[in-house]
């Protein structure tokens, strides 16, 4: 029955004012979800989130007349999300929190049939409760049975219906014999609008963990390419320093005359390595000092690349 011109204004004024409030929404897809269910989750949204749902050309309607009363408005681009049987959640909460409880509230349905399956069905193998006289109902499937102590057994696991197939007759009869639900239906979250950008609601599964794996992979090929074309960055620069001080430190070690602080214990571990074996002579505190000096200088420099020259070698490119 359509709505009445009063309802539809009330519905175009509640539509604006949601737009007007929230600079937040899900894009929800509603199929096979009941009214109580709807209900249900409005109730565990309550003071947290709007649910509003409505015909897609009243809601098409809506966003074009407020986009054309505010110029320049992001809530534009909603229009094109109007399509198939979806509603939209308003909140100014976190995105995160609301996704839970959408995606909390869903409930175990019966396979009916014409009906298109969301996901694979496989039915276990066992006994199945029905007696020996509904063997040709299987057989029918071609699934193979054996009667076991007065009822029909499963000797296999079946495939019964693969996802996006069409639920048949023989399907669905088979699943209510056996008092199997396959399906469960929810509001389905098909994209996020967040203070003028739309994007899929799959974006809301990047943690921060992946953030920051994927920040430390980038700056790594950011660094090995700046020490490669020469060029000093943020990234690379400590890699430069420890490559100069390798290079010092190999002159260094070649020179009689000259020396510094943190060369002085390499100079000792070349004069003599015997020093260094931790073993039970005396004057034994030194050599572990010295020992556990290198091992931190060593695990200073172990991640950096092979020696380059610290400033490009021209002089003429860089950051710094």
């Amino acid at each position: 029955m359509p709505l009445s011109t009063e309802r539809k204004a009330e519905y175009f004024i509640r539509m604006k004012e949601l737009m007007s409030t929230y600079p937040k929404c899900f894009v929800v897809e509603i199929n096979n979800v009941g009214s109580k269910q709807i209900q249900e989750t409005r109730i565990a949204l309550r003071g947290t989130a709007e649910i509003l749902m409505g015909k897609n050309t009243m809601m098409r309607k809506c966003i074009r007349e407020y986009a054309e009363e505010n110029p320049d408005t992001p809530l534009a681009q909603l229009e094109e999300c109007c399509r198939g049987n979806v509603g939209f959640v308003f909140t100014n909460g976190d995105l995160g929190e609301v996704r839970k409880v959408l995606e909390s509230n869903i409930r175990p349905a019966p396979a009916k049939v014409g009906a298109i399956a969301p996901s694979d069905v496989i039915i276990p193998a066992g006994p199945t409760g029905c007696d020996p006289g509904q063997t040709a109902f299987f057989q029918t499937l071609q699934i193979s049975t054996k009667i076991t102590r007065g009822q029909i057994e499963m000797t296999n696991d079946t495939h019964l219906i693969k996802v996006g197939e069409k639920v048949g007759a023989s399907q669905a009869a088979l699943l209510q014999k056996l008092n199997i639900e396959p399906f469960t239906y929810g509001m389905v979250l098909r994209s996020v609008y967040d203070s003028g950008s739309l994007f899929d609601a799959k974006v809301l599964d990047i943690t921060d963990d992946v953030l920051t794996t994927k920040f430390v992979k980038a700056l790594g090929f950011v660094s090995a390419l700046s020490l490669a074309l020469h060029m000093p960055t943020e990234a690379s620069v400590t890699h430069s320093i420890a490559n100069a001080f390798k290079a010092i430190l190999s002159v260094t070690i070649e020179l009689e005359n000259y020396t510094f602080e943190k060369a002085e214990v390499y100079k000792l571990y070349l004069a003599d390595p015997s020093a260094f074996g931790g073993g039970g002579g005396g004057g034994g505190d030194a050599p572990a000092a010295a020992t556990a000096k290198v091992a931190v200088i060593e695990e200073e420099i172990e991640e950096a690349p092979p020696a380059v020259d610290m400033f490009g070698g021209g002089g003429d490119g860089g950051d710094y």
